[in-house]
């Protein structure tokens, strides 16, 4: 290793730590966006900030003139932390109580920074006519973020053509990479069912109408839904996670409240488990006589990835890490709202490896134990690099989404 490498590997890493120490939660990552503009300053990237948004955009500018190669290629990364205690002793543990890191943020962050040192430190911008653009997004986990960065015209001035991002894999081994080819990630909806009884004693329950009983009922019939309605190729998930009714063990309550999420990778589909909630919610009203209240809160979008730019990332990945350590992988069930900016201009996600069994570093995204080996960061920052560089060798023309 030179020590140029030597030299950019302990920043990434030092830049990662840093993070890691002082995660925020979404909406809330002031620090953080602080201390990106202040990498962003010291690589003399141009830096656009909001007044009432958390998160910040850098930009690159090509200095060849008339190439007639005027495009703009974009870098996301997700800023924000999620609400959780870190386990172990490790020397960068969050100092924020109650705040941590878990799905690896902080690591995608740093490596989109470093890209933007490689970049610099490259001969790439007197190549160019283009820009490239870094987009560090707040409040991904609230699944809001991206939208708000959209309408405050980030994907503007210059107008991106294509964007891409990465993520951290536990799943995968550091070394090695997942690309998708076309839908990435599931929709993510939640639902929630207040069920409207009539409070009674518990010891006559012929007075009363007991929307315990009634959501029970929902739970169970709720099962059939997928298996029933849905064509076994076609995947989805509908998981109920809270169910709260009552206080006293011998009164049976006014009310119950049910809460979950539903995930699939079909726009259709998601339209038939919505109807059939519906049915079935009114088929409760009618056994029971209760009230039934069934709310839907659409969340993260469907993943559907751009062909060429999965095409694309497999190909710089192949370029930095060789054919046998890529994957090609299937759709998960996670989701993500990096595809609302899929949804204005073409592009995709990856995944980077970032587990190691010799190290222990095995634990899943959200885990309070989880955390990366730090090869990955040089390994993703190399990856993405490669694919801007790609992207301006590129002779097909993207056109961007209305």
């Amino acid at each position: 290793m030179s020590p140029c490498q030597n030299e950019f590997r302990d920043w990434i890493i030092a830049l990662r730590n840093d993070f890691h120490k002082h995660p925020e939660l979404s909406s809330l990552e002031k620090r953080t966006t602080r201390q990106i503009c202040k990498v962003l300053k010291t690589l003399n990237v141009q830096i656009q900030t909001f007044d009432d948004l958390t998160g910040v955009v850098g930009l690159l500018q090509g200095t060849k003139k008339d190439s007639g190669e005027n495009k703009t290629i974009a870098l996301r990364a997700d800023i924000d932390a999620l609400p959780m205690q870190e386990q172990g002793n490790k020397s960068y543990k969050s100092t924020n109580a109650g705040v941590m890191h878990s799905c690896g943020h902080d690591a995608n962050t740093a490596i989109v920074l470093g890209v933007a040192k490689k970049i610099k430190d490259s001969d790439l911008l007197s190549k160019i006519e283009g820009a490239i653009k870094f987009i560090f997004q707040p409040a991904e986990e609230k699944l809001g973020g991206a939208k708000a960065m959209i309408e405050k015209g980030v994907l503007e001035n210059p107008r991106v053509d294509q964007i891409v991002a990465g993520h951290m894999d536990p799943n995968l081994p550091v070394g090695t990479a997942g690309v998708f080819t076309h839908i990435g990630h599931a929709s993510s909806d939640s639902f929630e069912l207040v069920i409207k009884g009539k409070g009674t004693h518990g010891a006559h329950p012929h007075k009363g109408i007991n929307p315990i009983t009634a959501g029970g009922l929902f739970v169970t019939n709720l099962e059939s839904i997928i298996p029933r309605h849905i064509s076994p190729a076609r995947s989805a998930v509908i998981s109920v996670g809270t169910f709260h009714a009552g206080e006293a063990k011998n009164v049976i309550p006014e009310h119950a409240v049910l809460k979950g999420t539903i995930r699939t990778h079909d726009e259709a589909v998601r339209n038939e488990i919505f109807n059939a909630m519906k049915n079935l919610a009114h088929g409760i009203e009618n056994i029971f006589k209760a009230k039934c209240e069934l709310i839907f809160k659409p969340g993260g979008p469907l993943g559907v990835n751009d062909k060429k730019v999965c095409q694309s990332l497999y190909t710089a990945s192949v370029d930095v890490l060789g054919k046998k350590n890529v994957n090609v992988l299937p759709f998960i069930m996670g989701s993500e709202d990096f595809y609302y900016f899929v949804q204005k201009c073409p592009g995709a996600m990856m995944r980077f490896g970032c587990a190691s069994k010799k190290y222990g570093i095995t634990h899943p995204l959200h885990s309070p134990n989880f955390d990366i080996h730090e090869d990955v960061l040089e390994i993703g920052a190399d990856i993405l690099f490669k694919a801007v560089e790609n992207f301006f060798k590129e002779k097909i023309d993207i056109k961007t989404k209305d």
